[in-house]
């Protein structure tokens, strides 16, 4: 559970930090575990991997000598030393050039591979994100995960429906997962970042169904990252999906 208190003078205060809306209750007395040994777990339990490779915390290349392409490299190193098939793992970074060196370096992987694209949180961002999504299809790459409010927009009628981003993907042939369903807290107030592009039609918890019947009817997408999954779960065995 991410949470932090960045005006925090001790650890105790600093790791204190989680919003009210959320819980620690699953957050305490675990034991951090490897990226190899959580393959192992995973692996134990029957599922698929959806590893996403973090913007590191330090300056690459690290120690002067391992580069960004060797931090991707890892990540599939320890997927193929565990004898996991590439169907199985949809490698994600934020990084394009991490989803590019997977794609030319490790094509098995790299044919599932999932851009994170955030482009769309820049100042006028959105348009060229949209504007570039077929060219992202020329590179090789075959899934996009934007965040949730880049794939809606309302019609007249106040409605939801797929936005000029979905329809642009789509039209370029590239599947779509997006994030992040269950981040919101109550959304009596319009549902903030997550629902910002349909807000004025947000007034209720059980409007998040509504958000999440779009994305999976009318937007197609291939999946819906939460953080409590819940809803997507309901939502999933209601509809046989």
């Amino acid at each position: 559970m991410d949470g932090f208190d960045p005006s925090a003078t001790s650890v105790e205060q600093y790791l204190a930090g989680t919003p009210s809306f959320r819980t620690d209750l699953y957050a305490t007395c675990g034991t951090l575990m490897t990226h190899a040994e959580s393959i192992r777990l995973f692996q134990s339990l029957g599922t698929k991997f959806t590893p996403e490779l973090k913007a590191p915390s330090v300056a690459m290349p690290f120690r002067g000598s391992f580069t960004q392409e060797a931090y991707a490299q890892k990540l599939i190193d320890e997927y193929r030393a565990a004898g996991i098939s590439p169907r199985n793992v949809f490698a994600q970074s934020f990084n394009l050039d991490d989803v590019l060196y997977w794609i030319a370096r490790e094509p098995a992987f790299g044919e599932q591979a999932v851009f994170l694209d955030e482009r769309v949180d820049a100042t006028d961002g959105y348009a060229p994100a949209v504007a570039s999504l077929p060219d992202l299809a020329r590179l090789g790459v075959r899934i996009i995960a934007p965040p949730t409010w880049a794939l809606v927009e309302l019609d007249p009628s106040g409605q939801i429906v797929p936005s000029a981003y979905a329809r642009a993907a789509k039209a370029a042939l590239l599947d779509l997962i997006t994030w992040t369903l269950e981040r919101s807290g109550p959304l009596a107030s319009g549902g903030g970042y997550y629902f910002q592009s349909v807000q004025s039609s947000i007034q209720h918890d059980s409007d998040a169904l509504l958000l999440l019947d779009v994305l999976a009817r009318q937007v197609g997408v291939r999946g819906v990252f939460s953080d409590w999954p819940a809803t997507t779960t309901y939502y999933a065995n209601c509809f046989g999906r």
